[in-house]
């Protein structure tokens, strides 16, 4: 079926130049984004180094830091890639085929997005918690999942697993299925349609995604914080430890931290403008040819 063009026959629609008001709507872009933005980015950088150099170093040194940074990382690296291939799997299967229950799929994908992290950290509680629906049986068999890195994990992966679906599945939808329906025609496996044609369309969306899920569990707070039980050393990550360290009156070692942190969001923020300008680049290349 064609739709018809709603342009056709009409007037082309010029653009409206009013210089002062563009003005003043940068002018109060930019006073918005200094106040929100740069301002207690500012400030966390002067506040951990306040005390100079040496303070600063120490505090990143400090066995409970070391311990939390190691503990962010390791709870990322097993969460961003259970959520990459989620995403993928998701993504594909909404964008390319069509099945009941896909509208609730889709529902259930955005969940967390409306849902408190608090909530997606108390339903671990409920379900492995002492008194949960799992509890004894656990505590029988001595697994521990709560107060514990694999209750971390669990949380992260809740809170972040729809980064990556909702990065790919308008850009799979966009593309149709037309390559993979000719490459199974001539003769291609499923999973060889998928890495020499799927995979390469979706490459860059996909490390965007994956990108603002790695931002997101190494930056989460809510969530595990419900889950962790605080014990520094073995279930504090980088946010928790900031809290630990602000309400123990180490304002240098919190904020010390805070800038690791903040560290990591500038660094998520150069990595995405520099995704979005190789995949603009790639594009317009592809229109060219």
């Amino acid at each position: 079926m064609t739709l018809a063009n709603p342009v056709v026959g009409a007037r082309p629609v010029s653009s409206v130049r009013l210089p002062g008001l563009a003005i003043l709507l940068v002018l109060a872009s930019a006073v918005v984004m200094a106040v929100l933005v740069l301002l207690p980015l500012f400030v966390v950088f002067h506040d951990a180094f306040a005390k100079g150099i040496g303070k600063y170093l120490a505090s990143i040194r400090d066995p409970d830091a070391i311990s939390a940074i190691q503990l962010t990382l390791l709870v990322a690296a097993i969460a961003v890639p259970l959520n990459a291939a989620f995403g993928i799997a998701a993504a594909w299967c909404i964008a390319k085929f069509e099945f009941r229950g896909k509208a609730a799929l889709l529902t259930l994908i955005d969940l967390p997005f409306s849902m408190s992290p608090v909530v997606s950290g108390l339903v671990w509680v409920l379900l492995f918690g002492a008194q949960g629906w799992f509890g004894t049986w656990l505590i029988d068999h001595d697994i521990k999942i709560i107060f514990a890195t694999t209750g971390l994990v669990l949380a992260t992966i809740l809170v972040t697993f729809p980064f990556v679906a909702r990065e790919l599945i308008p850009l799979m939808q966009d593309q149709g299925s037309d390559e993979e329906a000719a490459a199974l025609t001539l003769g291609a496996g499923g999973f060889t349609t998928f890495w020499r044609i799927t995979l390469p369309n979706i490459r860059w969306a996909l490390l965007y995604g994956v990108l603002l899920c790695n931002a997101r569990a190494m930056g989460e707070f809510g969530a595990v914080s419900v889950v962790s039980g605080h014990i520094r050393g073995l279930t504090t990550t980088l946010p928790l430890h900031v809290e630990v360290l602000y309400n123990d009156y180490d304002f240098v070692g919190a904020f010390a931290a805070a800038s690791l942190l903040a560290s990591l969001g500038l660094i998520t923020l150069v990595l995405k403008t520099g995704l979005e300008w190789r995949h603009a680049g790639e594009l317009a290349a592809n229109r060219r040819h």
